[in-house]
């Protein structure tokens, strides 16, 4: 399952001229960005692990690349992706984010299905990294 987050996740993936031409738009327009990473992409975790620091004042997206090119180097298996911060008054939100690695086989997602009181159910998504089951043991009584 491929996990669809963030600008390009339809896209095949990213190169590193094309994580570079993507970078200096954000800096062009005066954002900060930053290089995260996670072993869990759930789409509500949105507290990712920060590699370094932001790039507030960085005139070359090349040191962007560079970021992207050590935490693939420690985090080589996980979920990395950049991240462009807009502060200017009225947005100070998130502009731009776009996964730039992850891992050779990804898990994926499960649907868990809960019924409440009256007839209601309720839905959440688990990811499979969570529950460390193989692909093909997921389903078993122990998940």
């Amino acid at each position: 399952m491929r996990v669809t987050q963030g600008a390009f996740s339809f896209l095949p993936d990213l190169t590193d001229e094309d994580i570079h031409t993507q970078a200096q738009y954000c800096i062009d327009n005066g954002w900060a960005v930053s290089v995260e990473w996670t072993d869990d992409p759930h789409p509500r975790n949105v507290y990712w692990e920060m590699w370094g620091h932001p790039m507030f004042d960085n005139p070359d997206a090349a040191a962007v690349v560079f970021e992207v090119n050590e935490c693939r180097k420690a985090h080589g298996g996980d979920y990395i992706r950049v991240v462009a911060f807009d502060s200017s008054p009225g947005w100070e939100s998130v502009r731009l984010a776009f996964i730039v690695n992850r891992p050779a086989k990804e898990p994926g997602f499960r649907l868990v299905r809960q019924e409440g009181e009256g007839r209601k159910i309720h839905y959440t998504i688990e990811s499979y990294v969570t529950v460390r089951a193989p692909e093909g043991e997921r389903y078993s009584a122990a998940t």
